[in-house]
């Protein structure tokens, strides 16, 4: 019988840890935005906002990952954070108005950081795809009475 290979070693671990920082770091850039000049970009500010809770929710689903609900939660963000990344980071190229004042973390595909918030989805699904997830285990089902 072979053991379950433990998931938040190696490149898990690494992955956990730089989402961390985006959390941090998009937390941090989303509120000194929000109180410094809401006003000036709302559409900007409250996307910063967004994908800081994005990040925070896909580093606690990764670190929980163990459990299945939480692998799933993991998936739901990580595709979001994706999709939020594409989305974002076309309009502030095609429509930069929105984007007038300041950028968001996904703007430009996340060139403000490097383009990591672009390439981190990508290995945020490979990670959950080759790291040997299982399903839950079945529940028995007993058939007949106890009786």
């Amino acid at each position: 019988m072979s053991t379950p290979r433990p998931r938040m070693t190696g490149i898990g671990r690494v992955l956990v840890i730089v989402y961390a920082i985006m959390a941090l770091a998009a937390t941090g850039r989303s509120f000194v935005q929000i109180v410094e000049d809401f006003a000036g970009a709302p559409i900007a500010y409250t996307l910063s906002a967004i994908a800081a809770l994005v990040y925070i929710l896909a580093t606690i689903a990764l670190v929980r990952s163990d459990s299945h609900a939480w692998y799933l939660v993991a998936w739901v963000a990580i595709c979001f954070e994706l999709a939020g990344v594409l989305i974002v980071g076309t309009l502030s190229l095609t429509h930069p108005e929105f984007f007038a004042h300041d950028a968001t973390v996904w703007s430009g595909y996340g060139y403000g950081y490097f383009w990591i918030p672009l390439a981190l989805p990508f290995i945020g699904i490979w990670w959950l795809v080759t790291s040997g997830r299982t399903e839950p285990a079945a529940v028995p089902v007993v058939e007949g009475s106890s009786w």
